[in-house]
């Protein structure tokens, strides 16, 4: 048994299951009372979302109905980062909405400083935007995970390939 196990922390989400819960945020508005009338807009890019509404109140609902459809569909709402409402033509107002993916090269850092201190026997490494985590021992890399599952970062983390 000289063969290690292994596996990946990484900080991804389905892209299908997003533009699905978009597109039933869409057909909500049509079809609720208080949103049909309003002219408010959700617009998927390729890295973010921008919601138009006439009104404060109205992008906040219908940001709070992305997020309900997003939570039906298994997606994390820490992938969204909410950037600051901003007037935009015409009287409306506009929030754009940053999608995460990937984890940064300093949180990368840290958890492997995390690992190294919770599990000297485990070893990390920093690949692209992902932490691969090795052991010789799959004990080893289930206390890795409720570790950094206990730390709770501010985005999420998947742990894949586990082998």
């Amino acid at each position: 048994m000289a063969a290690d196990f292994s596996f990946d922390i990484v900080s991804d989400f389905d892209r299908q299951e997003l533009v699905n819960a978009v597109d039933q945020t869409h057909r909500e508005m049509q079809q609720r009372y208080d949103l049909k009338s309003a002219n408010g807009k959700l617009d998927l890019e390729k890295d973010g979302l921008v919601v138009t509404a006439p009104s404060d109140m109205t992008l906040k609902a219908i940001v709070d109905v992305l997020e309900s459809k997003m939570v039906r569909r298994s997606l994390d709402l820490k992938i969204l980062e909410l950037g600051k409402i901003e007037n935009a033509t015409g009287g409306n107002v506009r929030q754009q909405i940053t999608l995460r993916r990937g984890i940064a090269q300093d949180l990368a850092k840290e958890i492997t400083k995390l690992v190294r201190d919770t599990v000297p026997k485990a070893k990390a490494q920093i690949q692209g935007d992902a932490v691969r985590v090795s052991a010789k021992s799959k004990d080893d890399l289930q206390l890795v995970i409720s570790s950094v599952r206990q730390r709770g970062y501010d985005i999420p983390l998947q742990f894949e390939n586990y082998r």
